[in-house]
């Protein structure tokens, strides 16, 4: 099956702003307002789509000799519904409250059946009240063609817009979305290839599976057998919360993975302690969640018992890592990189048995524009031995809504990787010089001013408990004046 040329566009093809007015019109329908409109805007744009999804279903089923049964059946699918002349306007919002939502809910017994119930159980269900608001928006999205593939590259674009701009109303810290261009470059320092697999188990949106769907495409021979694998075999994750699940589910589909491996469900609530080799993945990419405390019912599902996120994420990614396998993960910079105590061992036992060879540092509020100030770093590390060195690159500059982030402005770092260059901005630490500072593995750039240089933990507390006895002399000095 090769790829198929890209149809040119047509007069009343579907328009970013199209896509815009959709979303305004569902936000002000009295059943959705503005925290809802997303999802209600996602199971109706899954449902166009999904049409143009069967039909290269179909054509994949019958070039290896198979013959297609569809996934919804007629009366179901968008066509049969979406453009019937409804006499009685009400009958629509009828017809998807009482018949489509539990029909789909109920879908079972193939992958893609599966799938479906999986996604509309998740739903809260139609809450579009207005029949012509619900008309208006359908009669929006019927612009898209079945195989109009301009249609969904645009569809793509927009998603991902209103997925960022979600994120920055919404104050999800980056948890929900993680800026494209940090994932690119992540993406193309792991360099997964087909045939591997790929694993995010904190999938939120989406963004570092369809990132390697597209490296993966572009390098791919474009024939059956390339593709089967790369919808079937290749992309896995994970999401906790109902929401982006949804999200991050449709946002697959629309970059071309069919039917997304994604599974609703709690990672950290994994016992993995004996992971079998069956689950251990070629390839991890992952923005974990952090800041956040687990119970300790939770806690007891890992090695090294503790409550932060972080730590508990990184035991999770080194147990699912195949021995050979690659991880590129985002951490915050601070007690899980440097601290003392659970996150110390944690970190031994990551580089005493994972070569932890590139750390990335990102400037502060590289995800502000998501609403977190908060500095992160990019952890590269392979399953094939111990750390030997590790090389450190800092990505200078600031981002702001005038400065935005794009994929060149990691191009100086990438570049630097490449060629493991030591410069102003990079540098390397052998391991030995790590574990004698307490297996501290936060960046300290070694060019910056003394007064510049990031104090270990040891000595802050040193230089606080100093300036406390300052104090403390000062205060008894003025209550013998104040006696006298």
């Amino acid at each position: 099956m090769k790829t198929k040329a890209k149809p040119q566009p047509t007069k009343d093809a579907l328009t970013k702003s199209d896509i815009k007015r959709v979303c305004d019109i569902l936000r002000r329908d009295d059943g959705v307002g503005a925290k809802d409109y997303i999802e209600q805007f996602s199971w109706l744009l899954f449902l166009k789509v999904f049409e143009g999804v069967e039909g290269q279903l179909k054509e994949l089923e019958e070039a290896e000799g198979r013959k297609y049964k569809a996934v919804i059946d007629t009366e179901y699918q968008w066509s049969s519904w979406a453009k019937k002349d409804w006499k009685d306007k009400d009958e629509l919002v009828h017809f998807i409250n009482q018949k489509l939502f539990p029909y789909l809910k109920a879908l079972k017994g193939t992958r893609e059946r599966d799938k479906i119930g999986e996604i509309f159980r998740e739903l809260s269900g139609n809450r579009i009240r207005s029949p012509h608001n619900l008309l208006d928006v359908i009669g929006i999205l019927d612009k898209i063609e079945k195989h109009h593939f301009q249609d969904t590259n645009l569809l793509s674009q927009v998603y991902e817009e209103i997925l960022q701009a979600m994120g920055s109303e919404g104050g999800w810290s980056g948890e929900f979305y993680t800026p494209r261009p940090i994932i690119r470059l992540m993406v193309k320092i792991v360099d997964p290839k087909l045939g591997e697999t790929i694993f995010d188990p904190f999938v939120g949106s989406g963004g570092f599976l369809v990132e390697s769907f597209n490296q993966l495409y572009e390098k791919s021979a474009k024939d059956v057998k390339a593709w089967r694998t790369l919808q079937t075999k290749t992309f896995f994750g994970q999401e906790k919360k109902p929401l982006p699940f949804l999200i991050g589910t449709m946002n697959l589909i629309l970059h071309h993975i069919l039917v997304p491996n994604i599974v609703r469900s709690n990672t950290f609530m994994e016992d993995v302690h004996n992971m079998p080799e069956s689950a251990k993945m070629d390839v991890i990419l992952t923005n974990p969640p952090f800041g956040a405390e687990e119970s300790k019912d939770v806690q007891n599902n890992y090695p090294i018992q503790i409550g932060a996120t972080e730590g508990l994420a990184l035991q999770y990614i080194m147990k699912r890592l195949k021995n050979g396998g690659r991880c590129a993960v985002i951490l915050p910079e601070g007690n899980v990189l440097f601290g003392g105590g659970a996150m110390a061992r944690i970190r031994q036992e990551l580089l005493e048995k994972f070569n932890v060879h590139t750390i990335i540092s990102l400037p502060q509020g590289a995800f502000a524009q998501m609403g977190a100030g908060v500095k992160t770093n990019l952890i590269f590390f392979d399953k094939t031995g111990s750390t030997k060195e590790i090389w450190y690159g800092e990505v200078r500059g600031k981002f702001t809504k005038k400065k935005t982030m794009q994929d060149g402005s990691f191009d100086a770092i990438f570049d630097k990787w490449k060629k493991r260059e030591v410069s102003d901005s990079s540098w390397v630490v052998p391991v030995e010089t790590i574990k004698q500072r307490g297996y501290d593995i936060s960046p300290k750039n070694p060019t910056l001013a003394d007064a510049d240089v990031l104090l270990s933990p040891d000595a802050i507390l040193g230089e606080i408990e100093k300036n406390q006895h300052e104090i403390d002399n000062v205060l008894l000095s003025l209550k013998e004046i104040l006696k006298k």
